[in-house]
């Protein structure tokens, strides 16, 4: 059985790594904060990174992921997603040890109005973002074989994400106002899951392939974060004690500190061929986030 070591043990995607391994015929190792603080001064993570036990592959599933935070801890951010992932890469390009990296939509501007291909201009708009982006240039310049995996929305039944929110929300409120003027995809913390084990176990059979930059989401209709609520209160009708109301309004009636892209929708054809992996629909995503969180609530 294939061994893999996963940097990250209790968000969402870590979660789902360990839940859909066995599938894969993959046997993860998962190091957690506890383990290993990516937030600790380099020297810190470049010995844990060089000290791993012996494996066939690394996914790097952690991250900072405060988006509104990163605005005013950029060192914290920048030191998490853009220094410990290139101290990883560089650990894994001395040892011969392929990589995945989970990035982000947050590293494009999110002006535009047709789906973002891996190679389309990046320009952040916001901390997070930059600090991500910084992430992905620091794993594509360390001579690691690595996979770079940007998603969007990515949610699931059981993790503090917006569906959860929504499903908490609707237990006390009739009416809920969400914002209509960004688009993208969701993406079910499973199927990011199972695209990570595929392109890792790529990595590790095919020693040829040195892996490259890729887009994986939810596929189907492109939709807005109320479309996403109307969903998941449709999908959840039997479990929630009153019909709930979205109010659709703009961006700019819900300010926060860091800015959102507009247009998060990917490609993912580049994946989806490379691998001859097919993505699901975000619909087929959240049936299935649906069923853990009915068995939870």
């Amino acid at each position: 059985m294939t061994g893999v070591i996963v940097i990250g043990k209790t968000g969402q995607l870590a979660r789902a790594l360990a839940n859909r391994a066995a599938h894969h015929n993959i046997k993860i190792t998962s190091f957690g904060r506890s383990d290993c603080d990516l937030s600790a001064g380099s020297t810190v993570i470049e010995q844990f990174a060089n000290q791993l036990p012996a494996c066939d592959g690394i996914i790097l599933a952690a991250a900072y992921t405060a988006v509104d935070a990163a605005e005013d801890d950029r060192d914290a951010a920048f030191q998490v997603n853009g220094v410990a992932p290139g101290i990883f890469a560089k650990a894994c390009a001395a040892r011969d040890i392929p990589l995945v990296h989970i990035s982000t939509d947050y590293v494009f501007p999110g002006d535009g109005n047709t789906p973002l291909t891996p190679d389309a201009d990046t320009d952040p708009v916001n901390a997070y973002g930059d600090s991500k982006l910084a992430g992905e240039i620091s794993v594509s310049t360390s001579g690691a074989r690595a996979a770079i995996l940007r998603t969007s929305w990515v949610f699931d039944g059981d993790g503090k994400n917006f569906m959860t929110t929504m499903l908490r929300l609707a237990q006390d409120r009739d009416a809920l106002n969400i914002v209509a003027d960004q688009f993208g995809r969701p993406t079910y913390a499973g199927d990011l899951a199972d695209a990570s084990l595929v392109a890792i176990k790529k990595l590790i059979i095919d020693r040829k392939f040195d892996g490259g930059t890729y887009h994986v989401s939810g596929t189907g209709p492109v939709i807005n974060w109320a479309d996403f609520a109307d969903a998941i209160f449709t999908k959840a009708i039997s479990r929630i004690p009153h019909t709930v109301n979205v109010g659709r309004i703009p961006s700019s009636a819900y300010p926060t500190p860091a800015k959102r892209p507009s247009y998060s929708v990917m490609d993912t054809s580049k994946f989806e061929r490379e691998f001859s992996h097919a993505l699901p629909s975000w619909e087929a995503g959240l049936d299935a986030a649906y069923q853990v969180w009915a068995k939870r609530a």
